[in-house]
């Protein structure tokens, strides 16, 4: 069992090293631990398998980007282009359009929630919010099932880049995601004593522990203790490298981009590659109510272009999209109408969801919206129904049943249905 103490939203710089510091190394850590056993690289590339969300916040516009609608009144100012798929994408994707052979685009999300709070939890879960249950976050959800296949990680199986993700509800702390800025760092984590005083600190502490435990006081005293442990083995474990971005080569930052987002990407697949189940990577600024076509021209769409391309050849390349799922997805779409402010508004009812890798079909698009883009032709996906479809091509059982903490039975990806056009 993994143990970790953190807050509720994941685990800042601060809050890990302040408590290392000032009150004996306790680095209150989102952290998972495994066996330090020692696996052959080739066998385990095998059998593990990952997910990488690039998540969206603010709801990207799918008319602008996957679905265009050209000669509309909706349909905007961009043109489409073809790919190396059987799709149709916008103009200004030029990169990821020699990708899509690897890709689907889910051309007919349906979904109940436009307000973005309400829209990134749902996307997030599978849930609605409920204020009598907490809902585990689709990362706490496939790292935690996946942990089995990579006895030797030692780094956390649920890192949230450049942005914080939703929680692990119900399945504890143990699973919570790890927070890092794109470059690999945690926000204020820095030592501020040397090595041996540290393992003093860190021996009086267990001795203050294993008093408190002896009296009985509790299972907490003991997770508290087991999670002190790991954290401080963790400090010299050699799998930290791979949250060093800065040792890749320019030319491989070049490629992904040397931003934020880009390099995030980057490290995504620094993590998969040292068998990371669960990686969120955060692009923002997709609230476009106005000016929308220069803001996706100019400035969202050539930093998504290039790291999301970047990424996939890259993990394509080194053999690892075959066992790496990549979801693309926001909390909802923009409306088709084009408002007064040359902007669109928050859009649930139609929209796209893109998803890769991992056995899933490429090249195609499945569902469709009709001619002006208002409303789903044919059957209608749910965020239950895509990490259903994640959860399948991940290799993890659609009947794994989780109790919450008030008892209730919760069935993995709330019963959602497989999107059966993406293995066909």
């Amino acid at each position: 069992m993994w143990n970790r103490y953190v807050t509720p939203s994941g685990m800042t710089r601060r809050h890990f090293m302040s408590h290392a510091a000032g009150a004996g190394a306790m680095m209150g850590a989102s952290l998972s631990f495994g066996h330090s056993l020692r696996v052959h690289a080739d066998e385990l590339k095998k059998s593990r398998k990952s997910c990488i969300l690039l998540w969206m916040g603010g709801g990207p516009s799918s008319m602008d980007i996957w679905d265009l609608k050209p000669g509309t009144d909706n349909g905007g100012e961009f043109k489409q282009i073809s790919t190396s798929g059987d799709v149709l994408i916008s103009e200004h994707m030029p990169m990821m359009a020699q990708q899509m052979h690897h890709m689907a685009i889910i051309r007919s999300m349906s979904t109940r929630e436009a307000d973005h709070n309400r829209g990134r939890y749902y996307m997030h879960t599978g849930y609605v919010p409920d204020a009598n249950v907490d809902y585990p976050s689709y990362g706490s959800v496939i790292s935690h099932e996946v942990i089995s296949q990579r006895p030797e990680l030692e780094i956390p199986p649920f890192v949230s880049v450049g942005g914080a993700s939703e929680g692990p509800g119900f399945l504890g702390m143990a699973w919570a995601p790890f927070n890092v800025t794109s470059n690999g760092r945690v926000r204020n984590l820095e030592m501020s004593v040397d090595n041996d005083r540290l393992m003093q600190r860190r021996v009086a502490l267990e001795t203050i522990e294993n008093s408190f435990i002896a009296q009985k006081r509790g299972s907490v005293l003991e997770d508290h203790r087991k999670v002190l442990g790991k954290t401080f083995d963790l400090l010299t474990s050699k799998q930290m490298e791979a949250f060093q971005v800065d040792k890749e080569p320019e030319e491989m930052k070049e490629m992904y981009g040397k931003n934020g987002f880009g390099q995030g990407c980057l490290l995504a697949r620094r993590l998969v590659e040292a068998g990371v189940p669960f990686v969120e990577v955060d692009l923002g600024g997709w609230d476009n109510h106005q000016n929308i076509f220069r803001t996706l021209q100019n400035d969202r769409l050539p930093v998504l272009d290039k790291a999301m391309a970047a990424l996939t050849s890259d993990l394509s390349d080194r053999g690892l999209l075959e066992d790496t799922c990549i979801i693309w997805m926001g909390e909802f779409s923009r409306t088709p109408r084009i408002n007064a402010d040359a902007g669109r508004d928050h859009w649930a009812r139609a929209w796209s969801v893109v998803v890769g890798g991992a056995g899933i079909k490429g090249g195609q698009a499945v569902g469709a919206t009709n001619e002006d883009g208002t409303e789903v032709v044919g059957e209608p996906y749910s965020s239950e129904d895509l990490m259903a479809s994640v959860c399948h091509a991940l290799g993890i059982s659609l009947e794994t049943t989780f109790t919450s903490k008030n008892g209730r039975p919760m069935k993995i990806a709330n019963s959602g249905k497989l999107i059966k056009d993406l293995f066909a």
